[in-house]
C-alpha cells in the first residue's frame, strides 16, 4: 500500500519545484500568461498525485502512459491550444510521471528535470535564433501584395506600423473589398536595439 511518507513528500517537492521552474521560468517568461502557467502546475500536481498513489496498487509505467493518453485526448474535446502550449503540457506531464513512478534517485530525478527545463529555456530564448513576433494585419493597398512589390509592401508596413518587419505571408485575399489579410513577422523591439 502506498503511504504518504518522506519518499512521497520529497518526490512531491522535486515535482513542484521542477514544474515551477518549467512553467514560470520558461513558459511564463515568454508568454506572460499566468492563467495557463498556473493551470500547467495544477495539472502536473494532479498527474503526480494520481500516478504516485495508484502506482502502489500494482500498476506500472504502462498505466502512467495510459493516463497521459487519456489527458491528451482531452485536447480534442476542449478549445484548441497552440502547439507551444501543447508541448509544455506534454513536458509537464512527463516531469510529473517521471517524478512519481520513475525508479531513479531524487538527485537523478532533479538532474533530469533540470535538463528538461534547461532545454525548454534555451529553445524559448533567443540564444540560438532571433525571436520573431507575428501579427495579423488587414491591408488595403492590394497592389503591393504581388511578388514583384514585396519590398514595397515591407517598406510600407514598416512605415505604417513602426515595426521592424522582416517577412510577410498572405493569408487571405478579399477581391470584393480590395483587402488582404497578412501575417507579418517582425523582430521584437528588444532584439532590434540589441542588433
Amino acid at each position: 500500500m502506498t503511504k504518504l511518507d518522506l519518499i512521497f513528500l520529497s518526490r512531491f517537492l522535486v515535482n513542484i519545484l521542477s514544474l515551477a521552474v518549467l512553467c514560470y521560468g520558461c513558459y511564463f517568461r515568454i508568454s506572460k500568461n499566468a492563467v495557463v502557467a498556473g493551470s500547467f502546475i495544477l495539472f502536473g500536481v494532479g498527474v503526480f498525485i494520481i500516478t504516485f498513489l495508484l502506482h502502489g496498487v500494482d500498476m506500472s509505467m504502462e498505466f502512467a502512459f495510459g493516463l497521459f493518453a487519456v489527458f491528451t485526448m482531452l485536447r480534442y474535446r476542449t478549445e484548441s491550444i497552440s502547439i507551444k502550449e501543447m508541448t509544455y503540457l506534454f513536458l509537464v506531464t512527463a516531469i510529473a510521471l517521471l517524478t512519481s513512478v520513475g525508479q531513479m534517485s531524487l538527485i537523478e530525478l532533479s538532474i533530469l528535470n533540470g535538463i528538461i527545463c534547461l532545454i525548454a529555456f534555451l529553445i524559448d530564448s533567443s540564444v540560438f535564433v532571433k525571436r520573431y513576433e507575428v501579427q495579423s494585419v488587414c491591408y488595403e493597398r492590394i497592389e503591393n501584395i504581388t511578388p514583384q512589390n514585396q519590398a514595397t509592401l515591407i517598406d510600407d508596413l514598416k512605415q505604417r506600423t513602426g515595426l521592424n518587419v522582416v517577412a510577410v505571408d498572405i493569408e487571405h485575399i478579399d477581391f470584393l473589398r480590395d483587402v488582404a489579410q497578412l501575417k507579418v513577422s517582425y523582430l521584437a523591439e528588444k532584439q532590434t536595439k540589441a542588433a
